[in-house]
């Protein structure tokens, strides 16, 4: 095969997908979501809600599979052998306006073990079609060690266990699932559409089945009204289903968001930095479970509020109590720093070097006050999403 026949496969991707499928094989099974009315997220507004042709999602994954053969037949021709991330890498660097190739190529190159069904919510395809499409890719990639599929609670809830065993049967080995909160009162007013038991019982059937389950949890999300709440009755419900990840991603405000109207009304009070890093400590400190804590996204503030649970809470407790304790000026100057990709985790603040660049910088554009260094991190943020 030659590059120019291997340009022209393409099959559909969607918009996003988990930090921890950064490289999975995308297959898009659905478009957009479809519950698509939370005041929080952007990501699906002003898209209708579809299931893909069964037919289709399968043809995609063929595609797939005829990607990966032209690379290997490609490596061969140019005399890389049985090197298949060398050819993989090959590729991926010669081919720059197809994006189906340069994901499978990446794929390839990072090991080709994990693949990711788009979109929001694939889990709510009619159980036959789900089971053909994840049957598909364990057909055509047998050497795949993950599925992974995000999926909503209420949707969850509705199918029964030994769907779900019949689903982990086929293939299918991890679910991810956007709880957002605990709290009825925060769900209700983000419009949600569901329950904290809505959560439990859904999360729990993922769990009953064998399939692992990854919760997201929205530091912020309940603003000043309802942030004791928010992290209390979460890290409740979360302890309930004891899923096997629980995944921080803090708030990401923006006046795109219809959230945006209820705090400009001043019916919303959005919590600082610093008093989402005091919410996290007290979601922290009330978490009994033991799955691990990920802190895996740029909106973290904290990316060391990790670890392996019930052992890890006293060093996350203490990352927080030690970013709290820090004088203003440092915090600040950490703040701007990890947005800006110079700091990894908050032991790098004390690297000279580094701290005076961001020290530099933050002088330059004038940002010597909270107010302006929110501003400054407002703008940063708006790059990450």
């Amino acid at each position: 095969m030659d590059l120019d026949k291997l340009n022209g496969y393409y099959f559909e991707t969607g918009p996003i997908r988990p930090p921890s499928e950064a490289y999975s094989l995308l297959i898009r099974a659905t478009r957009n979501c479809p519950w698509n009315r939370c005041s929080f997220c952007q990501t699906y507004k002003g898209r209708k809600f579809e299931l893909r042709p069964t037919e289709d999602v399968i043809k995609d994954i063929e595609t797939a599979r005829a990607i990966v053969e032209g690379i290997k037949e490609l490596g061969l021709k140019n005399g890389f052998g049985n090197q298949p991330r060398e050819v993989a890498a090959y590729v991926h660097s010669l081919v720059t306006s197809n994006d189906s190739v340069r994901q499978v190529s990446l794929w390839q190159w990072a090991g080709g073990r994990s693949a990711f069904l788009q979109d929001a919510n694939s889990i709510v395809m009619r159980h036959a079609d789900l089971l053909k499409v994840v049957s598909a890719l364990k057909d055509n990639f047998p050497e795949l060690d993950r599925i992974t599929s995000y999926g909503r609670s209420k949707t969850a809830a509705r199918k029964s266990v030994q769907e779900f065993t019949e689903l982990r049967q086929a293939g299918l080995s991890r679910i991810h699932i956007g709880m957002e909160s605990g709290s009825d009162a925060v769900l209700k007013f983000v419009d949600k559409g569901m329950t904290a038991d809505d959560h439990v019982k859904g999360g729990l059937n993922v769990k009953q089945a064998g399939i692992e389950l990854s919760e997201y949890y929205m530091p912020g999300l309940g603003g000043r009204q309802w942030s004791e709440e928010h992290a209390e009755q979460s890290a409740d419900a979360l302890n309930r289903v004891n899923p096997d990840f629980i995944r921080l991603r803090t708030l990401m405000m923006g006046e795109t968001l219809s959230l945006w109207s209820r705090v400009e009304s001043g019916e919303y009070d959005m919590l600082t930095e610093d008093e989402i890093v005091k919410e996290i400590g007290e979601f922290i400190s009330r978490l009994d479970f033991t799955g691990e804590l990920k802190s895996d996204h740029i909106l973290n503030l904290l990316p060391e509020l990790e670890g392996k649970f019930p052992e890890a809470r006293q060093h996350c407790l203490d990352t927080v109590e030690r970013y709290l304790e820090m004088p203003l000026k440092e915090r600040l100057n950490y703040r701007v720093g990890r947005r800006a990709g110079v700091y990894e985790k908050l032991n790098d603040i004390y690297d000279a070097a580094k701290y005076e660049k961001i020290d530099t910088a933050m002088r330059r554009v004038g940002a010597d006050t909270t107010e302006k260094v929110d501003e400054l991190i407002d703008g940063m943020k708006k790059r990450f999403i």
